[in-house]
């Protein structure tokens, strides 16, 4: 896939009542980057991302709401936090929904065997998704996500319930894509791996981005204490960058 040109959000403010959720945030993301969003609880991650895409109300303009919803969809995959999976279908069934935007679900074998292989579920091809684990469900939907194969990958805690050896295969898939040109914005609230494969972190607290730069750059002292209450020790090591949560700021 060639690379993506740049995905532009400008000025996106979404209220709700009388409340501001996300203040005049304007972001632009390069066909290339992986792109962590992190930020306390109601910090207004899920919701930019949202009317990003199109699919809430907002003021502001964002490239891909300003699509046709049926070129959204081939240009954009979305992953929302609640995923539980409902449906007696086979694992590979589901994946296979992903295709739907192409109006070919049956049609392009390769993409859905390529999205198993890369969540390393195809021995669960057969399986019923009412049957695995937690954790084996949420691998399977992010299967289904890329398959959708879109420049633009949007995640909101794409590995939360997973164990520790597929949150870090989770995240270096979402690295490999943005290699591949791809745009990919994962919400998270795991520092250390947000640190180790992000190339790039976006702060959000209160509805607006306080810092927007590399991680190093972002995961100050003085940030985290403003924004997280906590203290943390970040180090730049041969594997890459890496940070700890250490304590709890008390006021």
């Amino acid at each position: 896939m060639s690379a993506q040109p740049p995905l532009h959000l400008r000025d996106i403010t979404v209220r709700r009542g009388d409340r501001v959720v996300v203040d005049r945030v304007s972001l632009a993301v390069q066909g290339g980057e992986l792109i962590g969003l992190i930020g306390p609880n109601g910090a207004g991650k899920t919701t930019l991302m949202r009317a990003a895409l199109g699919l809430i109300a907002c003021n502001g303009s964002s490239d891909i709401a300003a699509l046709p919803p049926a070129r959204r969809a081939l240009t954009a995959a979305w992953l929302p936090q609640s995923r539980d999976a409902v449906w007696p279908m086979t694992v590979e069934a589901l994946v296979r929904l992903g295709r739907i935007p192409h109006r070919r679900p049956d049609a392009d074998p390769a993409q859905v065997t390529a999205a198993m292989a890369r969540m390393g579920i195809g021995d669960l091809r057969d399986r019923r998704v009412t049957e695995l684990s937690g954790g084996e469900q949420a691998r399977v939907l992010i299967a289904r996500a890329l398959a959708q194969d879109t420049p633009v990958l949007m995640a909101d805690e794409p590995i939360s319930g997973l164990d520790p050896a597929h949150q870090i295969s989770a995240m270096q898939c979402f690295r490999d894509l943005a290699a591949e040109g791809r745009c990919v914005i994962v919400a998270l609230h795991d520092l250390g791996l947000a640190a180790r494969y992000c190339t790039r972190l976006v702060l959000m607290n209160a509805g607006r981005v306080v810092a927007n730069g590399s991680p190093a750059a972002v995961l100050t002292p003085d940030l985290l204490a403003q924004v997280f209450g906590i203290s943390g020790a970040f180090a730049d090591t041969p594997d890459g960058p890496a940070f700890l949560p250490l304590s709890v700021i008390k006021p």
